[in-house]
């Protein structure tokens, strides 16, 4: 069974691009900590849209999927699941809310990982919910002709628990003795979970819960306020194609993680900048029609109201649904279509 060697990963040397990464992340979180001095409470209210936008995401990535409005009553109501959707969605929501509350009280081990599977199926009945999986599972692409192509064999039923423990075990000693950068220790972490593939449902979920949970106890909190799955459901086909090319000759151990670690260090930095770019709005006392402004300004090409709303969390939607009225009739936005299918985009 294949070995995880930390330490071997951490004798690499690395190229000036995925240091550049690392060292604008840092530089991205140190500027983060600052801003939530200055305003905690707008801020705050990130809180709850990148909740709702990290559990919409992370299930609709695997096809599990409801309206905008039971998204909302889901998460931020915590209504009862009506389906087998909502089931799996209200289970993830729990999840999440765990990590958001208790990061640095669950650590990372197999017995962990498998409590919050069983929480995340918690709504219905599933046999191997809190369980490594039963039987072996194949990472395939279904292409168009409709013929099905295995990509990749994960771990077999039996090698898993042990496999588990391991990659855990062995994580904990890289970044317990600070022997591993902590942003390349994670990816690496949830390259080699996504190559054991240790459930037999629930895998690609799980692995961005972790990624979540890794990120807080190592001090990255950026996932609290830009949704990391929301970048991640943006660019899906970024993300099978960086896991692809990491997961060649990974039972060898000739595999080469890098694509990947690059993959989800852009993808946080990216969720970084996002930030800064909500918390500019928030900055000063505005007007909310000066609010709504600047962040059409932030916008290229068409945008929604909900667009809007999430970059100012401090508007209430008849506020913001008033200020786009002012800014259509100033001349300054143009409106499209009707209803549900209203966008906005900018006439300069």
């Amino acid at each position: 069974m294949r070995e995880f060697h930390y330490t071997a990963i951490g004798e690499n040397k690395w190229d000036s691009e995925l240091l550049g990464l690392v060292a604008a992340i840092y530089k991205e979180a140190g500027k983060q900590e600052m801003y939530l001095k200055q305003r905690p409470q707008e801020l705050e209210k990130l809180v709850e849209i990148a909740i709702i936008q990290s559990t919409e995401a992370s299930n609709a990535i695997e096809g599990i999927v409801t309206t905008n409005t039971r998204i909302r009553q889901l998460v931020a109501e915590k209504t009862t699941p009506k389906n087998r959707n909502e089931q799996e969605i209200a289970g993830y929501r729990d999840v999440l809310n765990i990590i958001h509350e208790s990061f640095d009280s669950i650590p990372i081990t197999k017995n962990y990982i498998l409590q919050l599977h069983k929480i995340l199926y918690s709504y219905m009945s599933n046999p191997v919910a809190g369980r490594t999986k039963t039987t072996q599972n194949y990472i395939s692409a279904t292409y168009p002709d409709g013929h099905v192509e295995t990509l990749f064999m994960p771990l077999s039923p039996y090698e898993t628990p042990e496999a588990l423990d391991r990659l855990c075990e062995e994580y904990n000693r890289v970044i317990g003795n600070m022997e591993l950068e902590p942003l390349i220790a994670i990816p690496v972490f949830i390259h080699d979970f996504l190559c054991i593939h240790p459930f037999n449902d629930g895998n690609g979920r799980m692995s961005r819960l972790l990624t979540t949970l890794l990120l807080y106890r190592s001090g990255f909190y950026v996932g609290k306020y830009i949704s990391l799955e929301a970048k991640i459901a943006q660019n899906k086909d970024l993300y099978y194609n960086a896991l692809a090319a990491s997961q060649n000759g990974w039972h060898e151990e000739t595999d080469d993680p890098v694509p990947f670690i690059k993959y989800l260090l852009g993808t946080i930095l990216s969720a970084y900048r996002d930030f800064e770019d909500r918390f500019a709005i928030v900055e000063t006392k505005r007007s909310s029609i000066d609010m709504v402004r600047l962040a059409s300004q932030n916008k290229i090409g068409r945008f929604s109201k909900q667009d809007i709303r999430e970059l100012c969390p401090a508007l209430s939607i008849s506020s913001i649904e008033g200020a786009l009225r002012k800014l259509v009739e100033n001349g300054e936005l143009r409106r499209e279509g009707t209803g549900k299918n209203t966008c906005y985009y900018r006439v300069e």
